[in-house]
């Protein structure tokens, strides 16, 4: 799958992508076509070659892999070796790399001819899931494992089909596939995943102390990425635990940037402790947060008190205000709220001065007017006004973006009866074919448009997929730059909500 997602969120991403158990798409250099010399050179050569993958992988660049005459090529030669895998594989392939529908009837008659190919089947497994046909990725996914039960990223996606199941019978297929592949970068994957995806604070930390003895974090990238999670629960209840473990991890710039910042919450608990409530105030507001971290509510809120208890209540309530504006969560509300209170604040009042804060950053969203997925028609944004918008922008291809749909659509079934859009665009058009069959498959309820790079870039200012967007009843883009997973379903509830 083509790599196209920004890392600002957090470090782990970069390993998400390259160390997953998905087969990970590299469109060619060249779509073609080539010269005509040179398409007559790769033909002779594959046709003294048909075994060749290398041939057939240069023939089919130099004819261009669009091209209507590769399919009616590659059908005859199957037709005439129908006991070769390498001429089905070779552009099976090819289409597979480039994310193309087309790559399936030619894996699927490859898989056929050589059936204890895992790789054939791993391919197979990453198109249907481009396709959002789940039950054959699954199905295809156990086939590659099967093929080759030695290979742990096989066997990793697999595993990874029943993340969505009952939390406790994955807990235990993810420790069998620990104890399975001991030493492989892919258990310290699925732990750390289990980790991750943990519904609460006590479990995590269990699971990143087993990954952190299991797969030492010198050794093990998903291990080491684990261990920012680690120390960032760490710091907010135990922050010289923590100092333990960042002195282990080295002394690198992020890694000593934690350090700086624990023995910060040290002296700001000890001040605190000492009742000397504006010398913590000091040192909270020089605290740098680390890079990439989830501290930022716990610090605000942390400060806050801090402010309160120096006799500051109307600062407390101010810095909350625009940290909820930004980003709310339901911590930082029922701590505006208190505050706000005891400034003589209602809760009307404290949504006002929220709201205030919102609009002084609002912009017009473009206009746009897109083709429909659904249809032959257009929609244009303008015919959205009076409705809340929640804008996507994604491609088939884009793990992260299909990993967020879930959670977009349990907030927005919350919302069926009241005037919100979800609104999708695709940003390669190259893999338009798959968003239909995605739709339905997956039961998504956005509407799909057809886009660009060049148009979510140029108009919207988006770097990498998936980036969001709420847009207002009046066409005002309010939020931005968020995402949201399993543990922030509230936050997007709580912007919508404030929005209509």
């Amino acid at each position: 799958m083509e790599n196209k997602v920004k890392y600002a969120i957090y470090p782990i991403f970069l390993m998400l992508f390259f160390f997953t158990g998905q087969s990970f798409a590299q469109i060619p250099v060249r779509t073609g076509p080539a010269s005509p010399e040179e398409i007559k050179k790769a033909l002779t050569v594959v046709q003294a070659n048909m075994d060749s993958l290398k041939a057939h992988r240069t023939y089919i660049y130099a004819m261009g892999i669009y091209s209507p005459l590769l399919v009616s090529q590659y059908n005859a030669w199957m037709e005439k070796y129908p006991n070769s895998v390498n001429i089905p594989l070779a552009i099976g392939t090819v289409y597979h790399n480039a994310e193309m529908p087309q790559a399936t009837e030619f894996l699927l008659k490859a898989a056929a001819i050589a059936p204890q190919n895992g790789k054939i089947w791993s391919m197979l497994s990453d198109d249907a899931f481009n396709r959002g046909q789940m039950d054959s990725a699954k199905e295809y996914a156990g086939k590659a494992m099967l093929a080759d039960t030695s290979n742990a990223v096989y066997a990793y996606s697999y595993l990874s089909f029943f993340a969505d199941g009952d939390p406790k019978e994955y807990k235990q297929k993810v420790f069998d596939f620990v104890k399975r592949y001991p030493s492989d970068e892919r258990g310290a994957q699925a732990l750390y995943f289990l980790a991750t995806n943990a519904a609460n604070n006590n479990d995590k930390i269990d699971y990143f102390e087993a990954l952190h003895k299991l797969y030492p974090p010198q050794n093990y990238r998903w291990s080491a990425g684990g261990m920012i999670e680690l120390t960032d629960l760490y710091l907010q209840q135990d922050p010289q635990k923590a100092l333990s473990l960042i002195s282990e991890m080295g002394k690198d710039e992020d890694w000593k940037a934690r350090s700086q910042f624990a023995e910060a919450l040290i002296q700001i608990n000890k001040l605190e402790q000492d009742q000397n409530y504006k010398a913590a105030i000091v040192e909270a507001g020089v605290a740098k947060l680390p890079r990439y971290s989830a501290l930022a509510d716990f610090m605000a809120l942390k400060t806050a008190r801090l402010q309160a208890k120096a006799g500051n209540v109307q600062m407390a309530y101010d810095s909350l205000a625009s940290k909820f504006a930004i980003l709310p969560t339901d911590s930082l509300y029922t701590a505006l709220k208190y505050y706000g209170d005891k400034i003589g604040k209602k809760e009307v009042q404290v949504d006002k001065d929220v709201a205030a804060i919102r609009y002084k950053t609002a912009v017009a969203a473009y206009p746009f007017e897109l083709g429909l997925y659904t249809s032959n028609g257009k929609l244009n944004l303008n015919d959205l006004k009076g409705k809340v918008v929640l804008l996507t922008f994604w491609f088939p291809g884009c793990s992260p973006c299909r990993a967020e749909f879930p959670h977009f659509e349990a907030v927005i079934n919350k919302f069926k009866k009241q005037n919100v859009v979800y609104v999708g665009i695709n940003v390669l058009p190259r893999q338009g074919d798959y968003v239909n069959p995605l739709m339905k498959s997956g039961r998504y309820s956005f509407i799909p448009l057809r886009g660009s790079e060049e148009f979510a870039k140029n108009n919207f200012g988006v770097q990498g997929e998936p980036e969001n967007f709420l847009i207002d009843k009046n066409g005002k883009i309010v939020f931005k730059n968020f995402r949201i997973d399993q543990s922030n379903h509230r936050t997007l509830e709580l912007m919508i909500s404030s929005l209509l």
